[in-house]
């Protein structure tokens, strides 16, 4: 065989795997979402569950706290429980019972710098040991994004939202937490799990 017919045969076999690999590579990538894209149906979050729709149902069956809170919002306790991995996930709701629209969430993301700039969060939520005499401050992804509701905008008259805080668990010896969010009291909650 020629030179020339071995350099074309050659040539022929790189186009066909260059071909193949082009187009596992479109394949893989043939979700058509971004990387950085959130994705269109959100998970439900820890505690909650879906309707169907796409909208996430918190459980309101049991009530284990509520405090007041600034211009007639209510901070409404449904569950605090031990998750397997090593942390406490509390879920709840908050609820607006006045008349107006209810804006004023800065305070509620707290004053850390990691999450001052990642919008209107809950992030400012911590649990206290009095026992253990210790702090847990809401747990933080990868990014330095709370593991919290974030993406508050507003509280509708008559409306509530749901709202979930993810922190780091106490040891299993402690079954009873003060829950702490700025602008509310403190609530004692029991752990579950």
């Amino acid at each position: 065989m020629s030179m020339r017919h071995i350099l074309k045969a050659r040539r022929g076999a790189a186009a066909v795997v260059m071909t193949a690999t082009l187009a596992l590579t479109v394949a893989a990538c043939g979700t058509g979402q971004q990387k950085d894209e959130p994705s269109k149906t959100a998970a439900p979050k820890p505690g909650a569950s879906g309707d169907g729709s796409g909208t996430v149902v918190p459980d309101t069956s049991t009530t284990l706290a509520t405090v007041k809170g600034p211009k007639d919002i209510d901070l409404i306790i449904n569950t605090v429980k031990r998750e397997a991995g090593g942390f406490v996930t509390v879920n709840g709701q908050m609820k607006n019972n006045g008349s107006a629209a209810f804006y004023d969430m800065s305070a509620w993301r707290g004053t850390e710098k990691e999450v001052m700039g990642g919008g209107i969060s809950v992030a400012g939520a911590t649990l206290v040991d009095k026992t253990g005499k210790k702090r847990y401050y809401i747990l933080r992804d990868t990014e330095g994004r709370c593991l919290c509701t974030s993406g508050l905008d507003k509280i509708d008259p008559g409306k509530s939202i749901p709202v979930f805080f993810q922190f780091p668990a106490p040891p299993d010896a402690t079954t009873e937490v003060d829950f702490q969010l700025p602008t509310f009291p403190a609530a004692a909650v029991k752990i579950s799990g």
